[in-house]
C-alpha cells in the first residue's frame, strides 16, 4: 500500500517567517504551492520551494480563480477562457521560480472554489486540463477522488491522481462539508490520522451520518490553515507508516 501526503503551502507569508510551513514540510511528500491566484507571490513561492527542496518533497502548482480578497473560496462567474488563461499563467509563474533553483514542478491542484467547480462543471475542468497541457503534459492534475474531473483530464492525455482529506469531515453524497456548518474541520490529531489509515489502507471514509463512503485515493491532503496542521500530518504520517503504508510522492 502506497500513499502521497499532501499540503497547500506558501499561502501566508506570516506562516513561513514564523516556521509553520517548514514544520508542517517535515511530514508531507507533496506541497502545493500558492502561485498568485487566491495566495502567493515570487517571494512566497521561492521560499516555499526552498523548503521542498530541502526537505525533498514534490513541488506542485495550487492555482486558484484571480480572487486573493476572498482567498479564492468564492466561485466567481468568468468565462472559462478566462480561466484557462489565468491557471496556466499560475502554473508558469511556480514552473518559473522553481527551475531557478533546479527544481521541476511536478503536479497542479487546484485550490479552493475552483477546486470544487470542476466536480460538478465540465467546462471548466475541460479549461484546466489544457491550461495544465499547454504548459506540461507530463504534469500530474489531482481532484477529488471519485469527481468527473479526474475523467475529463484522462481524455485529454493527463495523468491523474484521486485526493482525499484527512482533516475534513465527508458528506453522505461524498462532498465535503462546508467550511460554514460545525464539525467541517476535523482539527484532532487522532481523528484526522485515523481517516487517514482507513482512506489508505481500507479506501472508506465514514460521512456525518455515520455512512461507509468507498473512496479511492492516491493521495491525501491536510490544509496548512487547519489549526495544528503540522501536529496532524506528523500524526498521520506515523499512523500511517504504523499501519504498514509507504508514504511517497505520486
Amino acid at each position: 500500500m502506497v500513499i502521497d501526503l499532501n499540503a497547500d503551502m506558501g499561502e501566508s507569508p506570516e506562516a513561513i517567517a514564523n516556521g509553520a510551513d517548514r514544520e508542517l514540510m517535515r511530514f508531507i511528500t507533496s506541497a502545493n504551492i500558492a502561485c498568485g491566484g487566491h495566495a502567493g507571490d515570487a517571494h512566497t513561492m521561492r521560499a516555499t520551494v526552498e523548503l521542498a527542496k530541502q526537505a525533498g518533497v514534490a513541488v506542485g502548482a495550487h492555482p486558484s480563480y484571480p480572487d486573493r480578497a476572498n482567498f479564492g473560496r468564492v466561485e466567481l462567474k468568468i468565462p472559462p477562457t478566462d480561466i484557462e488563461s489565468s491557471v496556466r499563467e499560475q502554473i508558469r509563474g511556480l514552473a518559473a521560480v522553481a527551475g531557478n533553483l533546479g527544481v521541476t514542478v511536478k503536479h497542479v491542484k487546484p485550490h479552493g472554489a475552483l477546486y470544487h467547480a470542476t466536480n460538478h462543471d465540465r467546462e471548466i475542468a475541460l479549461a484546466i486540463g489544457r491550461a495544465i497541457r499547454h504548459v506540461d503534459a507530463q504534469l500530474i492534475a489531482v481532484g477529488q477522488a471519485g469527481s468527473n474531473c479526474l475523467e475529463v483530464w484522462r481524455s485529454l492525455g493527463l495523468r491523474t491522481a484521486g485526493e482525499a482529506f484527512a482533516d475534513r469531515a465527508y458528506e453522505p453524497d461524498g462532498t465535503l462539508r462546508s467550511r460554514k456548518l460545525a464539525g467541517a474541520l476535523i482539527e484532532a490529531p487522532s481523528e484526522a490520522a485515523k481517516q487517514a489509515v482507513s482512506i489508505a489502507r481500507n479506501r472508506w471514509v465514514r460521512s456525518t451520518s455515520g455512512s461507509e463512503l468507498l473512496i479511492a485515493a492516491q493521495t491525501i491532503c491536510i490544509h496548512s490553515d487547519t489549526p495544528s496542521s503540522a501536529k496532524i500530518a506528523q500524526a498521520v504520517r506515523l499512523e500511517l507508516e504504523a499501519a504498514g503504508i509507504q508514504v511517497q510522492a505520486i
